[in-house]
Order: structure tokens, then C-alpha cells, then sequence
């Protein structure tokens, strides 16, 4: 009988053991970054199986609040974080770092039947700004264009508002999407929509289209290698802040995300390797 009890014990000793070791963490954050940190993760715990990540998305607004708020270890962004966002964190005595993991280009999509090919910078912020209404201002057809965008805690909102519509503000009549994934089904379905997603969300039901920054001369096409040469104007980091309360716990993570085999993923994923 005493045989048995100490076997029992020793079993529940090594089963908390183990538990003890077991590393967990939450991701939380850009919309932008969900499937590539996803495939990375996924990718970490298998090689090592003591941890234990989840990953979700909401928005780069919403995954730096949660990292306020200690409801997440990490935070996904497509944008650097705001003086208020550091101020809050400071205020906190949230002491964090932050890391560049990865780059990507935004990509212009339109429905696959609307025959313009090519915009310029002015022309994006005439059609995002609500200024152009109508695809044969551009060289399309006699069709009403209609706008959708991330919702305003996305990054990629910010990111477009600040670098294509020199911070202008949207159309009133854009329709705002909550999710990237979202935007590209929209546009897929509607004869004159545009939008704007990561070069990864790009998909065959939706037509990218070429980009000038310099008022016509050149127009260039969003694709990994024109974003790797910075031929592509509109590209961007993508980061991961952490707190350094749990920088022993996350330090390997980041480490194999800018490792040969994490930019490999990065490539493969459709995102740009920053290495």
C-alpha cells in the first residue's frame, strides 16, 4: 500500500514538474502580421513542444492596449508605437522592447474586371479622400468607385492615412473593414471597389495594380523583390513589442524569427525578409 502512495506522489511530483516548465505566452495585435507570426509559431513549438504560444489578431491598436493592460506578453504591430501608446506604457512602469521581425509592401486591389492598371500617389489620395468618385477619372469605366478600409485601431490604416494620403483624412462613404481578410473579399465582389492589404492577403479574385511616388514617371508593381530593392514606395517594418519582465521567456522566440529559418518563413509566407 505504502509502495503504491509513493509511486502515486512521485508521479504527481514529475506531472507538476513538467507543468513548471511548461512556457506560455499570448500574441496579440496587427491583422497584417496574424499569418505569418502564426506559421512562425507554430513552427517554434514544434521544435519546442514545453511552449505553448496563442496568437490573435484584432488590430495593432488593440494588441499594444493589451499589452498595456498585461493581457498579453507580446504585441504584433504594423506600425512603430505612438508617443501616448509609450507615455502610457511609461506611466505604467510597463518597460518594454521592441523589434523589427519582418517588412511587407501594401498592395492596391481592385476588382479583376476594372481595367486600370496603374495609380499614382495623387490619385490614390483622390480616390481614398473621396475626391474621385468615378473609375473614368482615371482611365476606367463610367463606375462609381467605392472605398473600403481597416477600421481606425489597424496599423495598416494608419500607415496608408500617414505614407499615401499625406495624413488626409478618408472618404466619409469608406467602409470600414475589421479585418484584412475582409477587405479582399469585399473587393472580389464588387466591380468598383478598391483597397489596400499586405502583399500576403493578395489572392487571384482580386487584381493589384502598379504604383507611382514620383507623379508618373515610373510605376512599379507590389511584389517581394521590388520591396526587397525599395523600388516598391509603399512598404513598411512590421514589429513585436514585449515587456521585459518576460524577455528571458521571449528572447528564444525572437531569436528564431530572425533566424535563417524564421526569415525563410517570412519569405515564404509572402511577407519580406528583413536578412
Amino acid at each position: 500500500m505504502k509502495k503504491l502512495i509513493y509511486i502515486a506522489l512521485a508521479m504527481l511530483v514529475s506531472a507538476n514538474a513538467l507543468q513548471a516548465q511548461k512556457t506560455t505566452f499570448k500574441i496579440k495585435g496587427s491583422d497584417t502580421c496574424l499569418p505569418l507570426i502564426q506559421k512562425q509559431s507554430e513552427n517554434y513549438m514544434k521544435k519546442n513542444t514545453s511552449t505553448s504560444i496563442m496568437v490573435t489578431g484584432g488590430g495593432s491598436g488593440v494588441g499594444i492596449g493589451a499589452l498595456l493592460t498585461g493581457t498579453t506578453e507580446v504585441a504584433m504591430t504594423s506600425r512603430k508605437m505612438k508617443l501616448d501608446e509609450k507615455l502610457k506604457m511609461q506611466d505604467g512602469a510597463k518597460a518594454f522592447k521592441e523589434k523589427i521581425f519582418a517588412n511587407d509592401a501594401l498592395s492596391i486591389i481592385v476588382h479583376p474586371s476594372n481595367k486600370v492598371s496603374q495609380l499614382t500617389r495623387e490619385q490614390l489620395e483622390g480616390i481614398f479622400t473621396g475626391k474621385i468618385k468615378n473609375w473614368k477619372d482615371v482611365g476606367g469605366d463610367d463606375l462609381t468607385i467605392v472605398v473600403y478600409s481597416r477600421e481606425t485601431s489597424s496599423g495598416t490604416y494608419e500607415f496608408f492615412k500617414e505614407h499615401v494620403l499625406n495624413n488626409k483624412n478618408f472618404a466619409s462613404s469608406a467602409l470600414l473593414m475589421p479585418a484584412t481578410g475582409a477587405i479582399v473579399q469585399s473587393v472580389s465582389q464588387t466591380k468598383g471597389a478598391v483597397g489596400y492589404v499586405g502583399l500576403a492577403y493578395v489572392e487571384k479574385s482580386v487584381k493589384d495594380i502598379k504604383v507611382s511616388f514620383d507623379k508618373g514617371k515610373t510605376f512599379v508593381e507590389p511584389n517581394v523583390a521590388n520591396a526587397q530593392n525599395k523600388t516598391y514606395p509603399i512598404t513598411r517594418p512590421l514589429y513585436i513589442y514585449y515587456l521585459t519582465s518576460v524577455e528571458k521567456t521571449i528572447t528564444p522566440y525572437i531569436e528564431f524569427l530572425l533566424s535563417a529559418e524564421g526569415q525563410k518563413t517570412v519569405l515564404s509566407e509572402g511577407y519580406v525578409p528583413v536578412k
